[in-house]
């Protein structure tokens, strides 16, 4: 009977990926890194096949038991036929990771990298720096969800039944690898999208413009430890409330300093701001309407961009503006070109003025940001526009747009089917984006076109 070890760092899943092959809860799982000491063993029937799986301990150096406990997994692996190693896809990729990865590789047995907790395709993008470990067999899974495991238990099938260890290639199991397959298709229904009631609200800033301030004035009880230092808030602080009928869960960031001034625990919270937004679906991004807009403002506003999220734009201490309305206002517009479709909120949190707007104006945004617009609309809207301006040629030869087809949400992304679509210049899809934006409500929220070949699944995206 082969065995199949379930290796990797703590607290990245490995007894809840054993839990599921096994169907019924046998090993403890927890929060707590380190949950997991000993060995445990189970016999799974993989379709008719038996095996043995092997849940190990967290490989781990910061303490002599934890020592002892990694090394009794590395010895697991020498027995084992199959490896799995999982990562935390939530996290960055990590250099440990690599090493212990390689180490096993050096077994010369079928390896797996399991990237676990990719719980949507936005994450599952994000997640492709993975494949910077070069391992051949990759997977992106989320355990709790049950999303894609099945490919993995494919993948391990296929071995059970091999004689003796060998490399799987790719063309030999190409539905193991449905994870790579891209979110593109004709019908623009491809795309797996998160359903739930839950809305994540990001709020980023620099150091000291508020955002603890105004998450404890929004949740209307002190909940974030606030003060007059600078990085005060190092981890993300998790809070939630209900708004209408969903669960706003706003997330309090670590302030961000020029990059010469972070220091210590401070990149580690620069690293767990990231990770974040990347499960963010609004930002909210704080300013200081007391002081002067800064290099470091713009740069943090650029992370919005980055990430593709709704935004709202919070003029925080608006009781001590350096200007009227119309000034501050015009200054940010000026500053944040490339966000011109995120709305401007002026409040005071310490004082509370005007926090209730903010509410009223997230679940606008979240409602733009997930919108749907109807084929026929939009084929109107933009046959319209290209009517009134026509598309420039490519070398000569005229470029159409033959269709067009919103395949995702968060934010709305549209495929422009083209027979030239390399001719459709970032300037043409601006005008696109602005006739979109002047036919639909589509404030707060970013519009992805993505130019295409019919019949092609890979294209790069191209935000207007």
């Amino acid at each position: 009977m082969k065995k199949i070890a379930i290796l990797g760092q703590p607290n990245v899943g490995k007894s809840s990926l054993f839990n599921r092959f096994a169907k019924k809860r046998i090993a403890i799982t927890s929060d707590m890194a380190g949950t997991t000491r000993d060995v445990k063993k189970e016999i799974i029937d993989f379709d008719g096949q038996e095996a043995q799986i092997l849940d190990t301990g967290g490989i781990d150096d910061s303490s002599e038991l934890f020592k002892k406990v990694g090394n009794k997994a590395i010895e697991t692996a020498k027995e084992a036929d199959l490896i799995l190693y999982l990562v935390d896809g939530k996290s960055l990729p990590d250099e440990r990771d690599k090493r212990l990865f390689y180490r096993l590789q050096d077994l010369q047995k079928p390896i797996a990298l399991v990237v676990n907790k990719i719980d949507n395709d936005k994450e599952e993008q994000n997640a492709w720096a993975f494949a910077e470990f070069g391992a051949e067999n990759l997977f992106f899974i989320s355990v709790s969800h049950n999303r894609r495991v099945g490919a993995l238990t494919a993948w391990i099938r296929s071995h059970l039944d091999e004689p003796e260890t060998q490399t799987l290639l790719l063309e030999e199991e190409p539905d193991a690898f449905e994870s790579l397959i891209d979110a593109f298709s004709d019908e623009g229904d491809r795309v797996e999208e998160r359903q739930e009631n839950e809305i994540r609200v990001a709020i980023i800033g620099r150091t000291n413009v508020g955002k603890s301030s105004l998450l404890n004035a929004l949740l209307g009880e002190e909940r974030a430890v606030v003060s007059d230092v600078a990085g005060t808030t190092v981890d993300p602080v998790d809070e939630s409330m209900i708004l209408d009928d969903k669960v706003v869960t706003f997330v309090d960031t670590a302030g961000l300093r020029r990059r010469g001034k972070i220091q210590g625990i401070e990149r580690y919270a620069l690293g767990r701001t990231r990770q974040m937004l990347e499960r963010a679906d609004i930002a909210l991004l704080v300013l200081d309407a007391s002081a002067p807009l800064t290099d470091l403002d713009e740069k943090i506003a650029g992370l919005v961009d980055e990430y593709k999220l709704a935004c709202v734009i919070v003029l925080n201490k608006w009781d001590e503006a350096l200007g009227s309305y119309e000034e501050v206002v015009a200054e940010v517009r000026y500053r944040f070109k490339f966000l011109s479709w995120a709305p401007i909120i002026t409040l005071s949190a310490k004082t509370k003025k005007r926090v209730h707007k903010l509410a009223d104006t997230l679940l606008k945004v979240y409602e733009n940001y997930t919108r749907r617009i109807p084929t026929g609309e939009l084929n109107e809207v933009i046959k319209q526009a290209t009517i009134r301006h026509h598309i420039p040629s490519l070398r000569g030869k005229p470029v159409n747009i033959l269709f067009a087809s919103q395949y995702a949400i968060k934010p709305p992304t549209i495929a422009l089917v083209s027979n030239r679509p390399k001719g459709l210049h970032f300037s043409y899809l601006r005008y696109l984006t602005n006739q979109l934006r002047e036919h639909f409500d589509l404030e707060g929220t970013p519009v992805v076109l993505v130019p295409k070949k019919r019949g092609e699944r890979d294209e790069e995206q191209q935000e207007a």
